[in-house]
């Protein structure tokens, strides 16, 4: 038989991914008393099952890859293997020392946690149930919903029957299949995907799109197109998974493309589609929240239509991004705290993707440009022209800037190459700054470094490259303009 307690709170976060544990954290350091509940391990599925262990996973098939294939560099690697297993539990040693560490932040800072499914009772009380006997009810002042997404599922394509899998249960195979049908070519297909292609995995990427990664720059979806095929992958795009057949390790899936039925032989199929918001798991209809398709609509203060309680992170729907999350975590604490300048202002989102190479972006994409009617410029600039990537064999891909034609205010910026997830961090402090592509063009970056790249993008912005080809420019427009940014800069 089950016990109730009854609890009183300040603050309850339902959900403890990047978004409900940073909100808890911040909460308690601005000295309020915080309830967390979450039915899993600290950290959600980003931790746990996504952002992290994918990355771990990345990483480890990178080191494998480069042994391989280093024999130009003098390197020879002989009867190179690797132990999935092995690896996984590297892998898994990785998120418990991370799990641990969020979950004792939380504590030093004052939260409490409760391991169980939270769901509201009413607009002031929620029910935690553990699943070990004891339940409890908690009663609120404040709430933050957290509780994050869930796998999109397909008809047909069912994961509960184990013949298809998810990203979840990919992350966790401790034997590499010697052939993988991916059903979506988006960022979580395309990640896991090309992973076990590094591993010795024959891969076949199936997208309903014409483009990989949808929503993505089309230059910079085309380029990893190109690379892809050249890596051994097999795409399909503009096509449609329909049905399967077969048992796993000897399936046959099903695809309806622009040249007719094509039937792709693999052990293994994973769905990966994409991911959507699950409000419906914490019962808003019981606290009067208002849902719209399964998200929660909030405000800049990421309040919902009840005041007292706040949504944030995947729930509220798109962009679905653990750095999201976090940020609207933040404010959502600040908010609560009092601290009602505190708002959600942001000019610049940016996303990473960690294919081979990787992909990063924010700001508007060209097409978005066009649909919106603002007059731009592009500018590219390749890897291959910079020293650095040249002698760390990783000269794939380019940088494009975008940039308004009236005053050369940076609007968005594309990366496809490495380190693309860090390069970005810079052009997402330009937009949010407002500056120009002279600003970075002026803006010394160390050499030799990935980083330069930025400036090399800017100058050729300018019509001044220096490391690649161009028609020649009149120099005194550049000497004209940078004088009259130093004045700027002065007053």
């Amino acid at each position: 038989m089950s016990t109730v307690e009854k609890i009183k709170t300040q603050v309850v976060v339902i959900g403890a991914g990047p978004g409900g544990y940073v909100c808890a954290i911040r909460l308690g350091q601005l000295g309020k008393k915080v309830a967390l509940i979450d039915k899993g391990s600290m950290g959600g599925v980003c931790l746990n099952w996504g952002c992290i262990p994918s990355k771990a996973l990345i990483h480890a098939a990178k080191v494998y890859d480069e042994a391989k294939n280093s024999e130009d560099m003098g390197i020879t690697c002989e009867n190179t293997k690797i132990d999935l297993a092995k690896t996984q539990n590297w892998k898994q040693s990785v998120i418990s020392k991370l799990t641990a560490g969020v979950a004792g932040l939380v504590k030093n800072s004052g939260g409490k946690i409760y391991q169980g499914s939270g769901s509201f009772l009413s607009s002031h009380e929620v029910e935690v149930q553990t699943g070990n006997g004891k339940n409890y009810i908690i009663e609120f002042e404040q709430a933050v919903i957290a509780c994050g997404s869930k796998t999109i599922e397909i008809p047909g394509f069912s994961i509960a029957n184990k013949k298809v899998f998810d990203s979840k249960e990919a992350l966790d195979w401790t034997q590499v299949p010697k052939s993988l049908a991916v059903i979506g070519g988006g960022v979580i297909g395309l990640e896991i995907g090309m992973l076990y292609q590094k591993l010795g995995a024959k891969v076949s990427i199936v997208e309903l799109t014409d483009q990989l990664l949808p929503g993505v720059d089309a230059e910079v979806a085309k380029e990893l197109a190109k690379i892809a095929k050249k890596k051994g992958l097999t795409l399909h795009l503009g096509s449609k998974a329909k049905s399967y057949s077969g048992e796993v390790g000897n399936l046959t899936l099903k695809v309806e493309t622009s040249k007719g039925e094509e039937f792709i032989p693999c052990e293994k199929i994973l769905l990966a589609v994409g991911r959507a918001p699950f409000a419906s798991i914490v019962t808003p209809e019981k606290a009067g929240i208002h849902v719209e398709k399964n998200h929660i609509p909030i405000n800049d203060k990421m309040q919902s239509n009840i005041s007292h309680i706040y949504a944030i992170g995947d729930v509220t729907g798109g962009p679905l991004l653990a750095h999201r999350a976090s940020k609207q975590g933040l404010i959502a604490a600040e908010q609560i705290a009092g601290h009602t300048h505190s708002i959600y202002d942001v000019k610049a989102m940016p996303g990473a993707i960690f294919t081979d190479p990787e992909v990063a972006t924010v700001g508007l994409s060209e097409q978005e440009a066009q649909q919106q009617g603002i007059e731009y410029t592009t500018a590219k600039f390749p890897f291959v022209a910079l020293g650095r990537a040249l002698s760390t064999k990783s000269s794939e891909g380019f940088v494009k800037m975008i940039a308004s034609k009236k005053d050369q205010r940076v609007l968005g910026v594309h990366i496809i190459g490495a380190h693309a997830s860090d390069l970005i961090s810079e052009a997402t402090l330009a937009i949010e700054m407002g500056a120009t592509v002279e600003d970075i063009a002026l803006t010394v970056h160390p050499h030799p470094t990935m980083g330069e790249i930025m400036m090399e993008c800017a100058e050729t912005a300018l019509g001044l490259p220096i490391h690649i080809a161009s028609k020649k420019t009149n120099a005194s427009t550049k000497q004209n303009r940078s004088s009259q940014s130093s004045k700027d800069r002065q007053l």
